[in-house]
């Protein structure tokens, strides 16, 4: 059964497997704002190394249980690889960092201490909806990127 290409949660062996395929990025796929971002990860990713999870979906779902999240309520979207995790402002920066130039460049943002970056990631994360819009029906990758969306 392969649990990326249905509405069935994975199984733990299911979703280790998932995981051990390369980084997972773990998003809203009803914010607006969210699937821009996406839409830029996937424009900007030539080496086609992460792939996207709606966090409505199960993989998703999964991920976000997995590392302790409520997936109706979650406070951040992450970056799973291996056996790390990247939340907050770390998984932005982490996306960033991984597309190569100019988008790199964004990583020199680390030097501004997390405790300053993370509620300010948090306070634009909670309100989102009303910030940036929200998509009625989840966003869906063109074709040529269909197989990167878990």
């Amino acid at each position: 059964m392969d649990a990326t290409k249905t509405d069935t949660p994975p199984s733990p062996a299911e979703l280790e497997e998932i995981i051990s395929r390369g980084p997972i990025i773990v998003f809203d796929a009803l914010c607006v704002m969210c699937c821009t971002n996406a839409q830029f990860v996937m424009r900007h990713d030539h080496q086609r190394r992460f792939r996207l999870a709606s966090m409505q979906g199960p993989v998703g779902m999964a991920l976000y249980r997995r590392n302790g999240i409520d997936p109706a309520d979650p406070e951040t979207m992450i970056v799973v690889e291996r056996q790390s995790l990247l939340r907050n402002s770390d998984a932005i920066l982490g996306i960033y960092a991984r597309l190569g130039w100019p988008w790199r460049f964004a990583g020199v943002l680390k030097v501004v201490p997390r405790f300053i970056r993370d509620p300010l990631y948090r306070l634009i994360a909670r309100h989102r909806h009303v910030l940036f819009g929200r998509h009625e029906t989840c966003w869906l990758p063109e074709a040529d990127d269909r197989d990167r969306l878990l």
